[in-house]
Order: C-alpha cells, then structure tokens, then sequence
C-alpha cells in the first residue's frame, strides 16, 4: 500500500499501522495567466507531451480532462528504467520525477494549451522539490521536452510568465531531458478507481474542481 502525506485532523492506529486522517478539500482555484506567445508547429497525427508537477495522481487526473487529449500515463521521468519503481524513486536519490505522458491531437488543443494548465492548474510552478504537502526532487517542477520545438516554446513561456510576473514568487520549472517510464498499474487511473482516498479528496478534486472552472471551454 502506498502512503502519501495529508492534510490532518488526526491519526488513528489499527493493526499496528497509522493511517492519516484528511482535512476537508484544500481550495483551489486557476491562476490567471496569459497564453503563451509562441507555439509548436500543429503538424499531423498524435504528438506526446511529458510533464513533471508533483504527485502524478492529481497531474493525469486533470490532463485527462482537456478536450484533445487521448491518452496520460502516469510515470518516472529521467533517471534510468532500471530504477523507475515507486520503491527506489520515493528514495529520491534516482533522479527521477514523478511525471505524466500525455498523448494529444494537435488538430484539437495544442501544446501552448497544455503548458497553460500545467502552469495555471496543475501544479505550483513556484514551489522547489516539492508540491504540497510532497517533498524531494521527485517532486520537482519540470518540463520534458520531446523536440526541440517544445523546448523552445517551454522556455519562452517560462520567460514570458516571468516577465508578467505571474506569480508572486520566481518560477522554478526546469526543461529537462530523459526518458519516460511509465509507473506500476496501481498509478494508472488512480484518481478516478480511488475517489475516496484522503490523498485524492484533500489535494486532487479540488484540482480538478479548479481546472473546470477555470478552463470551461477546454474542459470535458
């Protein structure tokens, strides 16, 4: 059984074992950002996107709803397949980040979009080696570029929210490169096979709550 950290309100013991108690849903709500200025080339077919925002639960949830997306894989990004278990990357000495695969039609919603609720919804791009209430570079804010393309526009929408001063802190999200391996079975989907784990309730439908609100029209 996997254990995250919840916002508490207790603890109770069974069987030996402490198990957390969740606070009532954390509020959130979009942050209003700008769209991005430039773009990836649309080109034909499928194209994949890998980003990086804390725990995966809460990312693939959200990722999963936009309008154009086909397919998100919760997984590990960087690091080496060797070592992409959730076991020896909660050591946080892998190099890995928990990270989403995100397979999209560029006819439908293109990668600028996505990069505009990853920073707006998904994730805190202000907060380093952690996300809420998990910490550790496993939790890092990071974008995994796919091309060159994505890299360019990755960054320039990183300078272009700084300069606009987006956020009351600096960004903190680094472009990186790697591979993506995806997670155990138990990840995948969790968000919707679990809608009663104190982890989802407290941190992730609020999110997603959030994304509806702030994204209507991307939102399905």
């Amino acid at each position: 059984m996997t254990l995250r950290a919840v916002a508490l309100t207790g603890v109770a013991a069974i069987g030996g074992a402490v198990l957390l108690t969740a606070a009532p849903g954390v509020a959130e709500k979009a942050v209003a950002i700008p769209a991005a200025s430039v773009d990836v080339p649309r080109g034909a077919g499928p194209q994949v996107a890998v980003l990086a925002g804390g725990c995966f639960w809460g990312m693939e949830a959200v990722f999963a709803r936009v309008k154009g997306v086909t397919g998100v894989t919760a997984g590990y990004a960087g690091g080496t397949v060797a070592t992409a278990t959730y076991d020896q990357v909660s050591t946080e000495t892998t190099r890995h980040a928990e990270a989403i695969r995100i397979t999209y039609d560029p006819a439908k919603v293109s990668y600028a979009t996505l990069l505009r609720v990853y920073f707006s919804i998904a994730h805190d791009p202000t907060q380093f080696n952690r996300q809420g209430p998990d910490s550790g570079p496993s939790y890092r804010s990071a974008i995994f570029a796919q091309t060159p393309d994505q890299a360019r526009v990755a960054r320039a929408y990183i300078a272009q929210l700084g300069a606009a001063h987006a956020y009351p802190r600096p960004i903190v999200t680094r472009v990186e490169q790697g591979g993506f391996f995806p997670a155990e079975a138990y990840h995948q989907d969790f968000f919707d096979r679990n809608p009663s784990h104190p982890y989802i309730v407290t941190w992730d439908k609020p999110k997603v709550a959030a994304f509806r609100a702030g994204f209507p029209t991307l939102a399905r």
